[in-house]
C-alpha cells in the first residue's frame, strides 16, 4: 500500500519498519499522517510474515509532536476529535497483538514523546532529546502524559508534564522512558537487531504476554495474579508452547508456528 507520511517496510526477518516521513516539518502529527499511522499499525498487525513492528522518523528528529498550522479555528468539540484522531494510534498500539518498539533519535517532543511511551519498548541514540514540551506554548500535553506516567510514575511524568523540558537519552533511561541508550551511529542497527531476536521468539507465547500485560495493568493486585494466571494457563496449552519444552529437553532450537 502508498502512504504519503510514511515509508512502510516489512523484511523477511518478520520485523518491519514504520518510518514517520514528514522530515521537513519534524515528522510531526497531521491528520493525514495519524490517519496513515492508525492504518499502518493495524495493517501489519494483521501480516503473518511480522512479529515486531519498528517505529522510527525520517530526517533529524523523530517526532516533535502535533503540526500546530492545525491547530487555529475549531470550537471545542472539534478541538476534541481532532486531538483524539493525533493520539488515536498512541492508543492502538496497546490493542495491537504484535510488539512495537520505538526507535528515538533527533527530538521526540509532546505526542512524540508520547508515540515513545506509548510504544512497547523503545531504544533511543545517546544524541535524542525527548520531553512534554506544549506547555511552553502555553498548552499541555495531556494525552502523551497518560502513557508517559505508566512509563516514570507519578511525580516524574508531573515534571516533564509541567516544566516542559527536554530530558537527554541518559536521564530517559534513568526515568525508565526508554529501554536502552546507544551510540547515534550504531542506533539503526542495534534497534534492529534486538527486534529481531524479539522476533525469533515464539509469536504466540509474545502476543498472550503482551495483551495479558496490559489488561493486567488496570487490575487490583490480586485479581491481576489471576488474570495472568489463567493467560499462562491458556498459553500451555499452545503447540509453541509444547515444542518450546521439547526443544530445551531436544537441545536444539524451536520450531515456532508462523502466526
Amino acid at each position: 500500500m502508498n502512504y504519503e507520511t510514511l515509508i512502510v517496510e516489512t523484511g523477511k526477518d518478520f520485523v518491519a519498519a514504520i518510518t514517520l516521513n514528514r522530515p521537513d516539518q519534524l515528522n510531526t502529527f497531521n491528520t493525514p499522517l495519524a490517519a496513515e499511522l492508525e492504518q499502518a499499525l493495524e495493517q501489519l498487525d494483521g501480516d503473518e510474515n511480522v512479529r515486531v513492528i519498528i517505529i522510527k522518523g525520517a530526517g533529524k528528529a523523530f517526532c516533535a509532536g502535533i503540526d500546530v498550522n492545525e491547530l487555529p479555528g475549531k470550537t471545542a468539540m472539534q478541538y476534541r476529535d481532532w486531538i483524539g484522531r493525533m493520539e488515536k494510534p498512541l492508543v492502538t498500539i496497546s490493542h495491537l497483538a504484535k510488539p512495537v518498539i520505538a526507535q528515538v533519535h533527533g527530538v521526540a517532543a509532546a505526542n512524540g514523546a508520547g508515540l515513545v511511551a506509548a510504544a512497547d519498548l523503545a531504544v533511543a541514540s545517546d544524541k535524542a532529546r525527548l520531553g512534554l514540551t506544549a506547555i511552553n506554548v502555553g498548552l499541555n500535553c495531556i494525552g502523551p502524559v497518560v502513557p508517559v506516567t505508566r512509563s516514570v510514575g507519578r511525580k516524574r511524568a508531573l515534571e516533564l508534564l509541567l516544566y516542559g523540558d527536554l530530558i537527554n537519552a541518559v536521564e530517559a533511561l534513568n526515568m525508565g522512558l526508554v529501554n536502552r541508550v546507544v551510540p547515534a551511529g550504531d542506533l539503526e542497527a542495534e534497534t534492529h537487531k534486538w527486534a529481531v531476536i524479539l522476533a525469533r521468539k515464539s509469536p504466540i507465547a509474545v502476543q498472550i504476554s503482551k495483551k495479558a500485560f496490559y489488561a493486567a495493568a488496570d487490575l487490583d493486585y490480586d485479581k491481576a495474579f489471576a488474570y495472568m494466571n489463567e493467560a499462562f494457563a491458556r498459553l500451555c496449552t499452545t503447540e509453541d508452547a509444547k515444542e518450546g519444552v521439547q526443544a530445551f529437553f531436544d537441545k536444539r532450537p524451536p520450531q515456532w508456528k508462523l502466526r
